[in-house]
């Protein structure tokens, strides 16, 4: 999968195209910034998530490779990775990746596992985006635009509120209290694209089994076109 998909996202590119890439979970990054990478060279990388997502391989309690890809793009773990991945990595430089709306602080201390802030990662957690959803993209734009000749855009949909968006999440397991609305994301995502650079975009986490009327899948296919037509 990782393969295949890095060689369509490079392919897309290659043809002056935006991709859009709808998928399960943010372990698609894995393909998606390798086909970046070949395509352009040095990319950034904005990301919107409820989890910062570097637990090492060897630390992760349910095996789930979701929990693990930014850690594994940025090459600050992978000590357990088939060879075949580990020798294409790391892809992404920390001064170009732009974490925004995160709420796992709790959650990473369970395993003593630090911030990206640490790294020198350009971190804006929950409670610095949600007040000023528009300032704080801009922000994160504008220091991508300044080291990156582009960036592309993920959305883990798990930054919004679970209260709000329902199909988010593994049935049985806890969600993450808190989060972002519907419009606060809008907001962010629309002062982001409209900052310019953006390259192409991922969407995932989204549960159609929890979503029986489709009332949140409405509301994700109005969050990417306000997004594309900001663009």
């Amino acid at each position: 999968m990782t393969w295949q998909l890095s060689h369509r996202v490079c392919e897309v590119l290659g043809q002056g195209r935006f991709p859009l890439v709808v998928g399960g979970d943010c372990s698609l990054l894995l393909g998606v910034m390798k086909g970046v990478e070949e395509a352009l060279g040095d990319a950034g990388l904005m990301f919107f998530d409820g989890h910062e997502d570097t637990m090492p391989l060897d630390v992760v309690e349910d095996g789930e490779a979701a929990n693990c890809e930014l850690g594994l793009l940025l090459g600050l773990t992978g000590r357990l990775l088939p060879q075949e991945i580990a020798k294409r990595l790391p892809i992404i430089h920390r001064s170009a990746l732009a974490v925004l709306g995160t709420r796992d602080d709790d959650w990473r201390r369970r395993f003593n596992i630090g911030t990206l802030a640490d790294w020198g990662v350009l971190t804006r957690p929950l409670e610095q985006l949600q007040p000023s959803p528009t300032t704080t993209a801009e922000s994160a734009a504008e220091h991508l635009n300044g080291s990156a000749s582009g960036w592309w855009l993920h959305i883990d949909l798990d930054v919004l509120d679970p209260q709000i968006f329902g199909a988010q999440g593994l049935p049985g397991y806890p969600d993450e209290p808190g989060g972002l609305t519907f419009d606060q994301l809008q907001e962010a995502l629309t002062a982001a694209m409209s900052a310019g650079g953006c390259i192409g975009m991922s969407v995932t986490i989204y549960d159609p089994a929890q979503d029986p009327e489709r009332t949140d899948a409405k509301n994700i296919a109005s969050l990417i076109e306000g997004a594309l037509t900001a663009r």
